[in-house]
């Protein structure tokens, strides 16, 4: 696999692994915790958001869906 596209994969879990633990945040929070541009943060959110993995109640904050999911060590 392509070593940007294993990172991006990596950043994605991360994230999905973020917002789990923290129940709801911001997309800020993300660009904080993951020190990655605004629109980077936004691309990995609709990614989790495309794979029914995150859902935003609200503008700009987002949190898990119950859709079970396996994750790879």
């Amino acid at each position: 696999m392509n070593p940007n596209t294993d990172r991006m994969l990596t950043r994605i879990k991360d994230v999905y692994l973020f917002i789990l633990d923290h129940g709801e945040v911001t997309t800020e929070n993300v660009v904080e915790e993951f020190g990655i541009t605004n629109r980077t943060a936004q691309r990995d959110l609709n990614v989790l958001e495309y794979n029914e993995l995150i859902m935003s109640p609200s503008r700009g904050k987002w949190k898990t869906t119950k859709k079970k999911v396996k994750l790879p060590s």
